[in-house]
């Protein structure tokens, strides 16, 4: 990597909230009374994704929400005893727990990875909380009952840390060097990114939250139906097997470089979604894009708030 920045856009001081099970923190941009955007960051990111993306949409008048996600910088668990699931179910839980401890009743929904799949669980599930949806990687549920079948050995070996996770190896090797391996993760899935060490450590104190490991095993053991999930999401996540449709306007995206999930057509999940939706895939771009691409990411927000 490059050597140490401080060249960046400082973030606003952080705010706190109970929301559902968690004590949620978050960062908060634009006027209170603005139409409401959440920016929802992926693993193994933090709200740093958007500190860039952020000041653009509150320069226009949107109040904008960038929550720490379960496991995540200062976000913790409430009562001890709760499982720390990573589950699909619980990530659409806490944001509309979120949304509800804030007195939004609806908003623009972003995000990617994690955080666009706690977005599109939201709009396909409760679409009246959901103004509008971007999402990278277009439709991002999970289908949990087919997660074990095999695809393509080029696709498979872009895995390799999921599987890692699997093993408890995997927990170890992530307790032990966890801001090692992220760094890892970030190079290979946005290869053109060419981020220094400054970037990186804005967001590694983020991975240093005492659940983080926990959560992130949950996650990626749930995915493939390795482990039980929380019996508080079990409603939830059997809405999901259904794969429903999300019909909000949505603009989706993928990144041409991305290093875990390569670019798909817009017919690929076409039938995913029943409303309005534009599918975009963007040159020289891995997994991170609103980091990458930053005024990308928020022109998309923008023009689907211009269409209402």
């Amino acid at each position: 990597m490059q050597s140490l920045s401080t060249n960046y856009t400082a973030m606003p001081p952080l705010s706190s909230i109970r929301a559902g099970v968690l004590d949620v923190s978050y960062c908060e941009y634009g006027p209170a009374d603005g139409p409401v955007v959440f920016l929802m960051h992926g693993f193994p990111y933090d709200i740093h994704t958007y500190a860039e993306v952020a000041p653009i949409l509150a320069s226009v008048g949107c109040r904008v929400i960038v929550p720490y996600l379960r496991g995540y910088g200062a976000t913790r668990f409430i009562d001890s005893t709760t499982l720390r699931s990573g589950e699909q179910a619980a990530l659409g839980a806490d944001l509309l727990a979120l949304m509800d401890a804030l007195g939004v009743h609806d908003a623009v929904l972003a995000g990617y990875d994690w955080g666009g799949r706690a977005a599109c669980v939201v709009a396909a599930l409760w679409p009246e909380r959901c103004r509008a949806l971007v999402s990278f990687n277009s439709y991002n549920i999970q289908h949990i009952a087919t997660a074990l079948k095999p695809d393509s050995p080029s696709n498979e070996h872009r895995l390799w840390y999921q599987y890692y996770f699997h093993s408890e190896r995997g927990r170890a090797g992530l307790a032990l060097d966890r801001r090692g391996l992220i760094e890892l993760l970030w190079r290979l899935w946005s290869p053109t990114w060419k981020f220094d060490s400054g970037t990186f450590l804005r967001s590694a104190p983020a991975f240093d939250n005492p659940d983080f490991v926990d959560v992130v095993i949950h996650s990626y053991r749930h995915r493939f139906g390795l482990v039980q999930g929380d019996p508080a999401y079990a409603g939830i996540e059997e809405r999901l097997a259904q794969s429903p449709a999300i019909r909000v306007p949505t603009i989706t995206f993928d990144g041409a470089d991305d290093g875990v999930r390569g670019p798909s057509t817009a017919s690929a999940q076409a039938h995913r979604f029943s409303g309005l939706r534009e599918h975009r895939v963007v040159p020289g771009v891995g997994h991170n894009m609103p980091q990458e691409v930053p005024s990308v990411f928020a022109q998309a927000i923008l023009e689907l708030m211009d269409r209402r």
